[in-house]
Parts: structure tokens; C-alpha cells; sequence
């Protein structure tokens, strides 16, 4: 049995194993901190995801191991692949800064980017809350330390120690959560919780414990009220490790968010619901309504993000099969469309360094034709406007909230979703319409694939919807049997 649960758990195996072998190939070899060990290391952990995405797709049916402390099903399937060629991605753009900057050019990130991916992995696959918490904190603690990575640099120091002290505070308030679930429930089980709540009224201890459990798990993917930390971890860590930060990790507190609520506790939505509204509202209001007058584009996208989450959980506030679909269809063209956006921020880079402002866009249109062409399809897609996959996302979870009757979810939603198209749109008026500015550095390839890779996707995805939204459905059913 025990060789079958680690069977089970073979792409977490693979991904901790390939970690601590690239961490003692650094460590020893004499060019470990040179220039060509990081490069080494940087391809073998990409070509150890991809191993991992494959691993992780051979994996269909509901499996549990490790006691039924750890799942396999084709929702924590979806999500794992999303997951592992995202952060595939996003180390590809980091490695092509690396080189050029010597304050990241060290193995170590490569390597600390492997634990965060193996820390959500173990997340979207928890079934006990103690696997829940091991697999969150592994996470957390190596983004900590990759935030703040760039030791030299004062605003990566302040980003990463605003990230870790709040990153306490919000693991603290989502343990004791799960410890007064555990002292009214009898068990840190999924199943096991999901059965006293089918057979027993919520109580008074277990709906503080489920409040202080979504807090916790609302800090996880920036959701007002615990938002705080974004905007300036987003602007103060280097522009590669936002890039990560902003894609896979997201991907994975929401699912591990859906999980939580839909499958242990479903039997208390009706409370769970009145607490993910009100946060799904003012994600989507302070998404809108803070980005428009920011100047920093990494600030910007910061504020997007919130309000893309709220716009997320829109869906799971529904607690039905066609909610979590939208949930998991809206996340995953939200990694395209965020990785695409921050291929081209990595890319506006002058002779003097690089630049975050908005107003350095400035007529693009006119010096960077192709690049400015590809954000426009991004931020119109950001934005929702149709044709664009970013509409699709939208439609997929206000559909669901209207069939569920919320309306005024659904209501807020749109017109949060109008007045942050204003940002998005700016920023087009900006590259095409203001006299042109200080051009930029040619685009690095591996910038320009991706950048031109997200726009191909975003802008053609009406044609072809099919393998995400029948990927979208299989994942969803798990949890509605």
C-alpha cells in the first residue's frame, strides 16, 4: 500500500527529487554560482516540468493516498498541468533575464521555483487540512525568499518582508481556522468533515473556523480585504519573479480554494456563499476602480489581478458544476493572458535598463509595431471585449452566477467589468495615439514566442474553445458526481 500511494504521488516525487539533485549539482559544482550553471539548471527544470505535465496527464481516475491525506482526480489533473507549464513558461522568460542581470544569475532560482511548483502541486491534491497547510507553507516560504532574491536591491528587500509578515499572519489566521474545524468536526479529513456537515447542523465553532479558514485561503490569491500585499510585491520584486508570481501560484490558491469550499465544507454554502460574495464584490470594485489612476504598469497589472479573482470567484460563489467550470475556464485563459502581459513588460527595456512606467508606451505602435499589436490583443482581452478569450472567461462565470440566481453578482460584475476596461484601454490609446517615446531594445526571442504565442491564443480561441472547455467540464464533475 505504501508502494502504491508513492506511485500515486509520482509527479510530486519526481518534481522534489529532480529539485534536490539540480540543488547539490549547483551546490557542488565548481561554476556553481559562474554563468553557465544557472543556465544548465534553468533548462533541466524546465524539461523536468514538462516531464511532470506529462507524468501528472496519465492520471485520470480518482485515486487517494497517504491515508486519504493526498488525491488524484481529474480536477486536481486540469489544474496540475495548468500549473506546471505555466511555471515552465514563466522560468523560460526568466532565464533569458538572468544573463543580463547579475543579481538573479544564480542557480538557486531555477531551483526555488521548482519547491514553490512542488508546494502547489501538493495543494491542489490535499485532501486532509494538515496536507493542505504542509504543501501551502512549502510554497509560501520559496516564493519568500524569491521575491526578495535580488538581495542588493532595497525595494525587492521590502517587498519580500511586507509578503512575509502578512504571509504569516494570513497562514496563522488559516490554521486556526482549520483547528476549530477540527475541534467541532472531529477530523482534518476531507470526506470525513464533509460527512459531519451532511448529517449535522454548522455550528457556531465551525462557522468561525470556516471564516478564518477563507481568510486564509482569501490572502493566498490577493482578494480584497487581503489584498495589501500585492501592488508592492508586484512592483518591488524583479520583474521576472512577478511574472511567476502572478501566474502559477494564483492558479493554484484557487483551486486549493475550490477544493476547500466545494468538497469539505459544501455542507455549509449557504454560509461559505454570504462570505465569497461579498468578497467576490469588493475584488471586482477595487480591481476597477484603484488601477485606473496608477502609473507603474507592474502596480497596474496588481490591481488586474484582484479584480480578475473577484471576477474568479464569481463562479465559485455559485457552488454549481457550471460555476467551477467557469471558475477553472476563466483561470486558465487568465495564466495565458498574464504571462503574455508580462513577456512584453520584461521586454520594454532600454540601453539604460529597464523601464515599468505606463507613460514609456507611448507610441509603440509606431517603434514597436508587432510588440504593440500583441499587447493591444492582450489588454483587449483583459478587458473582455468580444472575440477576445478574456470575454469568454467573463461569459463562462456571470452565466453561471445568473443560472444560480445571483444576480447581483453578476450585475456587479459587468460593471466593474466596464469601468476596468478604461485602464486597459488607456494603455492601447497610450501606444497608438501619444507621441512616440524613447524606443525600445530589440525583443529577446524567447520574449517575442511567448508575447506572440499568448496574442495567437487570446485572439483565436473562439475557433477553437473545444480541448479547454471539454478539459474545463471533466474537471469540474469531479465534485458533483
Amino acid at each position: 500500500m505504501y508502494m502504491q500511494s508513492l506511485l500515486i504521488a509520482l509527479p510530486e516525487l519526481a518534481l522534489a527529487a529532480g529539485a534536490l539533485l539540480l540543488l547539490m549539482v549547483g551546490a557542488f559544482s565548481s561554476t556553481g554560482r559562474g554563468e553557465g550553471s544557472p543556465w544548465v539548471i534553468g533548462i533541466v527544470s524546465i524539461l523536468i516540468l514538462i516531464l511532470v505535465a506529462i507524468l501528472a496527464y496519465d492520471r485520470a481516475e480518482v485515486q487517494t493516498a497517504f491515508n486519504g491525506a493526498y488525491i488524484v482526480d481529474p480536477f486536481a489533473r486540469f489544474v496540475k498541468i495548468a500549473i506546471y507549464l505555466s511555471a515552465a513558461i514563466a522560468l523560460v522568460m526568466t532565464m533569458g533575464v538572468q544573463r543580463s542581470d547579475n543579481g538573479l544569475n544564480k542557480y538557486e532560482l531555477a531551483v526555488l521555483m521548482l519547491f514553490a511548483v512542488l508546494g502547489m502541486s501538493m495543494m491542489v491534491s490535499a485532501n486532509d487540512l494538515i496536507a493542505l497547510y504542509v504543501g501551502l507553507e512549502m510554497q509560501s516560504l520559496s516564493l519568500y525568499i524569491i521575491v526578495g532574491f535580488k538581495r542588493e536591491s532595497p525595494r525587492a528587500n521590502e517587498a519580500a518582508l511586507k509578503y512575509f509578515v502578512l504571509g504569516a499572519l494570513s497562514s496563522g489566521m488559516l490554521l486556526y481556522g482549520a483547528s476549530l474545524i477540527y475541534g467541532f468536526t472531529g477530523s482534518t479529513n476531507f470526506p470525513v468533515i464533509a460527512d459531519y456537515l451532511a448529517s449535522h447542523e454548522a455550528g457556531l465553532g465551525v462557522i468561525f473556523g470556516l471564516v478564518f479558514l477563507t481568510a486564509g485561503l482569501a490572502f493566498k490569491i490577493s482578494a480584497v480585504p487581503f489584498h495589501m500585499w500585492t501592488p508592492d510585491v508586484y512592483e518591488g520584486a524583479p520583474t521576472p519573479i512577478t511574472a511567476f508570481l502572478a501566474g502559477a501560484p494564483k492558479m493554484a490558491a484557487m483551486a486549493m480554494f475550490v477544493r476547500v469550499v466545494i468538497q469539505p465544507l459544501g455542507g455549509a454554502f449557504d454560509e461559505w456563499q454570504q462570505i465569497l460574495s461579498f468578497i467576490a464584490i469588493a475584488s471586482m470594485v477595487l480591481g476597477a476602480v484603484a488601477a485606473i489612476g496608477q502609473r507603474n504598469i507592474k502596480r497596474l497589472m496588481a490591481y488586474s489581478s484582484i479584480g480578475h479573482m473577484g471576477f474568479a470567484l464569481v463562479g465559485l460563489a455559485t457552488g454549481t458544476v457550471e460555476g467551477i467550470r467557469g471558475v477553472l475556464i476563466y483561470m486558465a485563459i487568465y495564466l495565458v493572458m498574464t504571462l503574455g502581459t508580462f513577456a512584453c513588460i520584461l521586454a520594454m527595456r532600454r540601453k539604460e535598463g529597464r523601464v515599468e512606467a505606463i507613460d514609456d508606451l507611448a507610441g509603440l505602435g509606431t517603434t514597436r509595431p508587432m510588440m504593440a499589436l500583441a499587447l493591444t490583443c492582450l489588454m483587449f482581452s483583459l478587458a473582455g471585449i468580444p472575440i477576445f478569450a478574456g470575454f469568454f472567461a467573463k461569459f463562462y462565470v456571470f452565466t453561471a452566477a445568473i443560472k444560480a440566481e445571483l444576480y447581483t453578482l453578476a450585475i456587479i460584475g459587468v460593471i466593474a467589468s466596464v469601468v476596468g476596461a478604461f485602464y486597459y484601454l488607456r494603455i492601447v490609446k497610450i501606444m497608438y495615439f501619444d507621441d512616440p517615446a524613447q524606443g525600445f531594445e530589440p525583443v529577446r526571442k524567447e520574449l517575442g514566442v511567448v508575447l506572440t504565442a499568448a496574442a495567437l491564443v487570446v485572439t483565436f480561441f473562439v475557433f477553437y474553445p473545444g480541448p479547454l472547455l471539454n478539459g474545463a467540464s471533466v474537471a469540474a464533475q469531479t465534485f458533483f458526481p
